[in-house]
C-alpha cells in the first residue's frame, strides 16, 4: 500500500487529498475528541437553514431510540409471563398487553426512524443551496485581484470542489453517530434497569466489532489517500476523452489509442491497490468475527451463570441476548459515523476557511455616488503590484482624461497597460497613490455603481452559453441603447443574420440547437455587448484583435462615431487605430514614459516613433 509510483506516474499526496492523508494518520481518540465541535457546527448550518426540519430530524432520531429502550422492556414483560410456569390461555391473555407494547414500540421506533430520514433528506438539498449561494455570494464579491493571489485561488478550487462533500456528508455522519450513540445508551439504560451486571456484558459484545469497524474505515481511507493521484489522472483523461474541447484535436494527432492504453494501464493500477485493500478489510473482518465469535461466547457463558446462580430470569436473558444484538449494530453506526465525520469536518473545515478568508478580502466600497459623467478621471503616481509578483506592475503612474477624449495606452507586451486600465476601472486598487472622478477619491465612491458607468470591451472575454441576444444585453437590461443600434455599429448584425434563430440563437453547441461562432464573429458581439451598454466611459482593451484588417478599420471607425459623446480609453498593439487619439501614453515597465499627440510624439522621435515606424515599415513591406 505504500506504493508512490505507477510505470512514471507520480502518486504523491497534492494539496487537492491532503485531508485524506491526515485521516489516515489519525486515530479513533483523535477523531472522539473533534467530535463535539464537529456536532456543534453542523448543528448550527443546519438550525440556520432549516430549524423545522432541524427540530424534527433531532427530536424523531432521539425518541426513536427511546422506543427501542421501551420496546426492550416490554420484551421482558411478554417473556415474563410465558417463561414463568407452563403456557396457558390465561398467561398467553396476560401477555397480549406487553406484546401489544412490543409491537407499537416496534412500529412507532420506525416511524420516528422514518420522519428524521424525511427531514435529514430535506435538509441536504436545502443545505447545499445554503452553502453554494454563500460560496458564490462571496467569491463574487471578494476583491478582483483576490484571484491573482495562488493562495486564495488554490483554497477556491479546492473548497469548490469539496463542497458537496463536506457539510453535507457531515450531517449524514453526524446524525448516523447520534443515532448510534443514542441507541447504545438506550440499550445500556434499558438493560441497567434489568440487571446492572448486563451494561458491562453489553460493552464488552461491542468491543470486536468496534475495532474492526476502526480498522476497516481506517483501510477505506488509506485507499482514498493511495489513489488519489491515480484518480486524478485518471479522471483527467477520461473528460480529455468524452468532452468536446479536445474531441477535434485526439483525432487529428491519432491519440485514441495511446490515450486509451494510458486510462487502461491507470486503471488496472487503481483496480490492484483496491483489490490489495479489499484483502486487509477481510482480514481485520475475519480477526473482528473471530474475536467477536469468543467475546459473544463469553457473554453468553456469562449469563448461564447468571441464570445458574439465580441472579437472572431466563426472561431477562432471553432480551439481553436481543439486547446484545442491537448493541453491536448500534457500536457499529455510531463508530463508522465517527470516522465519516472526521473525515467530513476536515472538508467542511475547508469551507469555513474559506468563508472567513473570502470574508477578509470582501471588495472596499465607499458610498458617495459617482459623477453622472466622467468628469476629469485623476490618476496621480499609483503603484499596483499583484499579489505572487515579484515587481510592482504599476509604478509611479500618472494620466488624465477629460470628458469627451479619446485617450490611448500603448507599449509593448507586460507594460502595464491593461492593469492600469482595470485600476481606472475600479477593477483593482492602488496600492499607492490616488484615483479621482470629478475630483473625489475612488476610494470614497460606490465602486458597483461606478462601473454601471462604464463599459468594458477587452480581448478576452467569456463566451457566455447564452443566446446571442442575452451575450450583448447581459447585465444591461435597461440601457437607453437600442440593440439593434450596437449590432450595427458592431458589425454583430452580419453574424446575427447568419444564426439559425437569430438572437434567440443559443452560442454553445454542447446545448441542442446551439452554434459555435468564430473568434472574429465572438469579437464582434462582445464589441456589441460594451456598445450596448451605453456608458459615458468606454475602455477598449485590445477591442479587435480576433478581426480581419477591413473588420478592424469598421470596429474603429464605429468607436470614433460612439465616442462623439462620450470618453473612450483606447489600448491597442495596431498604433494606425491611435493616430486620432487626443493623448497618447507610452508604457514601459509599468511607467508612462511618453506622453502627447500622435503628431508630437512623432516628432520626439522616441519609443512610440520607434513602434510605429517599424509597424508601418512591417505593413510597407508585406505590401
Amino acid at each position: 500500500m505504500a506504493d508512490d509510483s505507477l510505470d512514471g506516474l507520480e502518486l504523491k499526496e497534492e494539496a487537492w487529498w491532503a485531508h485524506d492523508a491526515e485521516v489516515t494518520a489519525s486515530g479513533l481518540f483523535t477523531m472522539l475528541r473533534r467530535l463535539p465541535a464537529l456536532i456543534r457546527d453542523v448543528l448550527v448550518l443546519s438550525w440556520r437553514t432549516s430549524r423545522v426540519d432541524t427540530v424534527v430530524m433531532m427530536g424523531s432520531t432521539l425518541v426513536s431510540e427511546i422506543f427501542t429502550a421501551i420496546g426492550l422492556l416490554a420484551t421482558t414483560d411478554v417473556l415474563t409471563q410465558l417463561f414463568s410456569a407452563v403456557p396457558t390461555p390465561e398467561r398467553l391473555a396476560a401477555a397480549v398487553p406487553g406484546i401489544a407494547a412490543v409491537v407499537g414500540a416496534a412500529v412507532l421506533r420506525s416511524a420516528f426512524r422514518e420522519a428524521g430520514q424525511w427531514a435529514r433528506d430535506r435538509l441536504d438539498p436545502l443545505l447545499m443551496q445554503t452553502v453554494h449561494n454563500r460560496m458564490v455570494r462571496l467569491t463574487t464579491g471578494v476583491e478582483l485581484v483576490a484571484f491573482d493571489d495562488p493562495v486564495f485561488h488554490d483554497q477556491m478550487q479546492r473548497t469548490s470542489m469539496t463542497a458537496v462533500r463536506g457539510p453535507s456528508m457531515l450531517l449524514w455522519a453526524v446524525m448516523s453517530t447520534l443515532s448510534g450513540f443514542i441507541g447504545l445508551g438506550a440499550i445500556s439504560g434499558a438493560l441497567g434497569v434489568l440487571h446492572p451486571v448486563l451494561l458491562p456484558l453489553i460493552l464488552l459484545s461491542a468491543v470486536p466489532s468496534t475495532w474492526a469497524s476502526v480498522r476497516v474505515a481506517r483501510v477505506n481511507y488509506q485507499v482514498t489517500a493511495g489513489i488519489a493521484a491515480a484518480r486524478r489522472r485518471q479522471g483527467t483523461l477520461q473528460d480529455l476523452m468524452t468532452e468536446r474541447p479536445a474531441a477535434a484535436e485526439i483525432r487529428s494527432y491519432t491519440m485514441r489509442s495511446y490515450l486509451l492504453a494510458e486510462f487502461a494501464r491507470i486503471y488496472r493500477w487503481v483496480t490492484r491497490y483496491e483489490l490489495r485493500a479489499v484483502r486487509r478489510q477481510q482480514v481485520a473482518g475475519i480477526w473482528g468475527s473471530l474475536f467477536g465469535g469468543l467475546a459473544t461466547g463469553l457473554v453468553y457463558g456469562a449469563l448461564g451463570l447468571l441464570l445458574w446462580t439465580g441472579q437472572v430470569h431466563l426472561a431477562v436473558a432471553a432480551t439481553a441476548v436481543l439486547a446484545i444484538q442491537r448493541a453491536g449494530s448500534a457500536t457499529s453506526q455510531a463508530l463508522h459515523g465517527v470516522n465519516r465525520a472526521y473525515e467530513a469536518g476536515l472538508f467542511y473545515e475547508d469551507y469555513v476557511h474559506f468563508c472567513a478568508d473570502a470574508e477578509a478580502r470582501a471588495e472596499v466600497s465607499g458610498n458617495t455616488a459617482p459623477p453622472a459623467e466622467p468628469d476629469r478621471v485623476r490618476v496621480e503616481g499609483i503603484d499596483f503590484t499583484y499579489p505572487a509578483a515579484d515587481t510592482p506592475a504599476l509604478t509611479g503612474v500618472s494620466i488624465r482624461i477629460e470628458p469627451g477624449e479619446i485617450v490611448a495606452l500603448v507599449g509593448e507586451n507586460g507594460s502595464g497597460k491593461t492593469t492600469l486600465a482595470k485600476v481606472i476601472g475600479g477593477l483593482y486598487l492602488p496600492d499607492a497613490g490616488t484615483v479621482t472622478w470629478g475630483g473625489v477619491d475612488e476610494r470614497r465612491i460606490d465602486r458597483s455603481a461606478l462601473r454601471e458607468r462604464i463599459a468594458v470591451i477587452a480581448q478576452d472575454f467569456t463566451h457566455w452559453p447564452l443566446t446571442a441576444g442575452q451575450n450583448i444585453a447581459i447585465g444591461r437590461h435597461d440601457s437607453g441603447e437600442s440593440l439593434d443600434a450596437a449590432l450595427t455599429a458592431s458589425g454583430a448584425d452580419a453574424v446575427v443574420e447568419r444564426l439559425p434563430y437569430g438572437l434567440e440563437t443559443m452560442l454553445d453547441p454542447s446545448y441542442k440547437g446551439g452554434t459555435e461562432l468564430s473568434g472574429g464573429q465572438w469579437q464582434r458581439i462582445a464589441v456589441a455587448r460594451g456598445l450596448y451598454r451605453d456608458a459615458p466611459l468606454l475602455i477598449c482593451d485590445e477591442p479587435t484583435a480576433s478581426l480581419d484588417a477591413r473588420s478592424e478599420h469598421a470596429i474603429f471607425e464605429s468607436i470614433r462615431r460612439h465616442a462623439v459623446q462620450r470618453t473612450v480609453l483606447m489600448i491597442t498593439h495596431r498604433l494606425a487605430s491611435v493616430r486620432w487619439a487626443d493623448r497618447i501614453y507610452v508604457l514601459e515597465h509599468g511607467k508612462v514614459v511618453e506622453e502627447g499627440t500622435h503628431v508630437s510624439l512623432m516628432e520626439r522621435s522616441g519609443i512610440y516613433a520607434e513602434m510605429f515606424t517599424l509597424q508601418s515599415r512591417a505593413y510597407t513591406e508585406e505590401g
